[in-house]
């Protein structure tokens, strides 16, 4: 049986900037809030594959998801990302170390990052999103460039994470 996959990817930033003055205050609100729809498909906002996990490292351990071919989705289909439309990973607020993703050593799914020897440190209770909803979107190459490296960013405790990523 075939799979089908309609998802939002939004985020919401909703708040007061306040200021006291010597006579009144200054009020600015922010509302700002990007939502990104993708359908089934494989072309501009579309995705086909999604997978998501909480999992939890060691302390100064690391692994390799392997996106092309080795993660299984909520069916029990094996996902070969080709293109990856979005990310998010959430660190556990518990956490003591930083959650870093990147720097694969000879397989790196670039996705935002410059190089392949990139980071992006994810600091306790905080939040990484990617959004790439165009028909490129994070290209994914088997063997060579499908590899995103996890690490535990130190030593004595285990770190927490949830993780989704969507894509082709």
């Amino acid at each position: 049986m075939a799979t089908s996959l309609a998802v939002q990817v939004a985020l919401s930033i909703q708040g007061l900037f306040a200021n006291s003055l010597d006579v009144g205050s200054a009020q600015y609100p922010v509302s700002f809030s990007p939502t990104h729809n993708l359908t089934d498909g494989t072309g501009a906002n579309q995705a086909k594959q999604l997978w998501t996990d909480t999992r939890t490292l060691t302390a100064s351990a690391s692994e390799n998801l392997d996106l092309a071919g080795v993660l299984v989705d909520a069916f029990g289909n094996v996902i070969t990302f080709t293109k990856l439309k979005a990310i998010v990973v959430i660190a556990d607020a518990a956490n003591v170390n930083d959650v870093v993703i990147g720097n694969h050593a000879t397989a790196a799914c670039l996705m935002f990052f410059g190089a392949a020897a990139h980071t992006a440190a994810i600091k306790p209770g905080g939040m990484l999103v990617a959004v790439a909803p165009d028909n490129n979107g994070f290209p994914v190459t088997a063997t060579t460039a499908d590899m995103l490296k996890v690490l535990n960013g130190g030593a004595g405790t285990s770190v927490t994470y949830t993780i989704a990523i969507i894509g082709v």
